[in-house]
């Protein structure tokens, strides 16, 4: 029993089919005289090819709407300089006359780096005039996450479980899959049988899906421990698993996770996301390589940046 509660820095296999999602969309007919308009066009078209979230795209779009507003939504992206988005951030937040917090403040700053960003990767412009802008992003509370002391206890309570009488192996399944994989809670739901390759015996693989073709980029393969296809077994002979693997409600899973945290006598509940940041963390610490564990999680560079801070911050602390 003892022997699989470490859990071991896993891999991340390559993003699926990452052909089909070159890094930069070339931006098509646009050019340094190009207007700010037609540029604002060229990048929604880019941002949804990318799979962008909709309240995203929106958000962006707003963003440089407002950036036309104060600039002049005729002027050639060329003639845009690093002064003007500065004097654009200062108009922003003492002239414009609405009302602009540090956390819109720094969400519009982010926009103007991934769209100059993308205009001068693309080769439309010859530098980055926002790469110089002043970011000061504006920081959520960090998350909570298990201790490595709460983990030991955390699996402890759910392998008694697995191996009692009766036996019940979907704590174990459950707590295990998201403290490997670190997968959300809408990705653990849409798990079906068929989303696992176990034909390596060396090499047992969760296929994370989407059936949104939006979405596509998020998906990838990740390694699971060497010992959990058998793990798997006994839960789907325990719950006669035909199909989906959870075939119940996220808020039952979520009454599993608490049941877990009660019996390990653990000062606050367990949830999908609290596993999440646990496994990031302790992956990090682990010394996974940026890149590769942003792709495990299955996040964009954008939402990379903030979340890269808070595990490192969480990491700091954790071993301290």
């Amino acid at each position: 029993m003892n022997k699989q509660l470490p859990l071991p820095n896993l891999p991340v296999e390559p993003p699926v089919e990452p052909d089909m999602l070159p890094a930069v969309y070339p931006a098509a007919d646009l050019t340094y005289r190009s207007s700010l308009q037609t540029a604002i066009k060229a990048f929604e078209v880019h941002m949804e090819r990318q799979g962008f979230a909709e309240n995203t795209i929106k958000a962006f779009r707003s963003d440089l709407n407002i950036l036309g507003q104060f600039i002049g939504i005729g002027t050639a992206i060329g003639d845009i300089s690093t002064r003007d988005l500065n004097r654009f951030a200062h108009w922003l937040v003492h002239q414009r006359g609405v009302p602009c917090n540090p956390k819109s403040l720094s969400r519009r700053i982010t926009t103007l780096k991934v769209f100059f960003g993308w205009l001068a990767e693309s080769d439309v412009l010859s530098y980055d005039p926002a790469d110089a802008v002043i970011h000061r992003p504006v920081m959520t509370p960090l998350p909570k996450i298990l201790s490595d002391a709460e983990v030991e206890r955390v699996l402890a309570v759910t392998s008694a479980r697995r191996h009692a009488d009766p036996p019940d192996a979907r704590p174990h399944l459950l707590v295990t899959l998201l403290l490997h994989t670190g997968i959300k809670k809408g990705e653990c739901m849409a798990i079906v049988l068929n989303h696992f390759d176990f034909s390596a015996p060396d090499r047992p693989l969760l296929w994370i899906r989407y059936a949104n073709p939006r979405r596509r980029h998020k998906e990838r393969k990740l390694l699971c421990p060497l010992w959990w296809p058998a793990l798997l077994a006994e839960y789907c002979a325990q719950y006669s698993i035909q199909e989906a693997l959870f075939p119940c409600t996220a808020r039952n899973l979520e009454y599993v996770l608490a049941d877990v945290a009660r019996l390990a006598e653990l000062p606050h509940s367990i949830s999908f996301e609290m596993l999440r940041w646990t496994c990031a963390v302790r992956d990090y610490r682990a010394g996974m390589p940026a890149d590769q564990l942003r792709q495990k999680l299955g996040v964009s560079k954008i939402t990379w940046r903030e979340l890269s801070v808070k595990i490192s911050r969480l990491a700091e602390q954790a071993d301290h």
